[in-house]
């Protein structure tokens, strides 16, 4: 970790996806743009919140930062390693310190291997403890996402939505990380449940000191788990700054049209503000538009803006912004 306590590093990350045409011969006529020149920090021990609307990269950035897609540049570094050098043994050895939560609770667990199977999956693949030791550290996990360790048998179609999110956080787990990336964990799940789910990962982070990139639609939510925001368009971030800050203090034009857009549970309140009613359709990130990628749907934008890329910049202490109006 270094002296600042950065956990996890983020220069200039970029993932694209080649597009191909041909069936026996294949060449590369283009690409997906998904993840462009990211670059962030997340403190040890923090919530770091990544928000945006769907496709715009926030998964992708998640599982790159894993590597469990190779960037196409940039680095990512974990304390003092370069993820993106590391291959093969090291790279295996380093991802016990990193884990993942997925979103849907249905498609990322085996329907057939049982409860104990899946969460003792990772002590298995690093070769931790005897087989007696690992079914008591599942049964230890199940008791601390709160499911009964009696249901080490049980096979994955046997619980609902919010108890198979449970058994995926369990999973993570396992092995004892400091970072897990958790990707849209409760989109998928009942309002009800949703909660719960939210006090879980925020117990676990206060009693192991975790660190977590808490991906998500829900604003009002990443409000409530998050220490930072970070806001993210087509492939950019767009701006990044304090939980209260972001929420008070929107400076990008796409990051107070998003917050315009969450309501306020007091009718003359909401009677009173102002919507700001975005035009048009997200571009594909395919063929992402020149200069300020937001330029084609901004209301406030200028020539600059159609012409030369925003500089990613610190305006306020702690609060950074890619717009070349503020």
């Amino acid at each position: 970790m270094s002296e600042n306590g950065t956990l996890i590093k983020v220069d200039k990350l970029t993932k694209h996806f080649p597009i191909t045409r041909g069936i026996i011969i294949q060449r590369e006529v283009g690409a997906v743009q998904a993840v462009d020149k990211v670059s962030f920090e997340i403190r040890k021990g923090e919530t770091l919140g990544l928000v945006g609307e769907s496709g715009c990269g926030k998964s992708t950035t998640g599982r790159t930062i894993l590597q469990l897609y190779r960037p196409t540049s940039g680095k990512v570094y974990y304390g003092d390693a370069d993820l993106t050098e590391l291959k093969g043994e090291e790279l295996r050895r380093m991802r016990r310190n990193m884990q993942m939560i997925f979103q849907d609770p249905y498609a990322s667990l085996n329907p057939r291997l049982t409860v104990g199977n899946i969460v003792s999956e990772p002590l298995e693949v690093h070769s931790i403890g005897n087989a007696r030791e690992r079914r008591e550290r599942v049964q230890e996990l199940l008791r601390l996402v709160g499911l009964s360790p009696h249901m080490i048998n049980r096979y994955p179609h046997e619980f609902s939505g919010g108890q198979r999110q449970r058994i995926g956080v369990a999973r993570a787990l396992a092995l004892q990380p400091e970072f897990i990336v958790c990707d849209e964990p409760i989109s998928a799940l009942d309002v009800s449940i949703q909660a719960q789910v939210v006090n879980l990962l925020e117990e676990l982070q206060e009693t192991f000191g975790l660190t977590y990139l808490f991906i998500a639609h829900d604003l009002s939510m990443v409000r409530h788990i998050s220490d930072r925001t970070a806001v993210m368009y087509l492939g950019k971030v767009v701006e990044l700054a304090t939980r209260n800050e972001l929420y008070t203090h929107p400076l990008h034009p796409y990051t107070q049209a998003l917050l315009s857009a969450v309501p306020i549970p007091d009718p003359s309140k909401e009677g009173k503000r102002q919507r700001i009613i975005l035009e048009g359709d997200v571009p594909s990130p395919a063929n992402p538009p020149k200069g300020c990628r937001f330029h084609p749907r901004c209301p406030l934008a200028i020539d600059i803006c159609r012409e030369v890329e925003p500089e990613w910049r610190e305006v306020a202490p702690d609060h950074w912004v890619a717009c070349h109006l503020v």
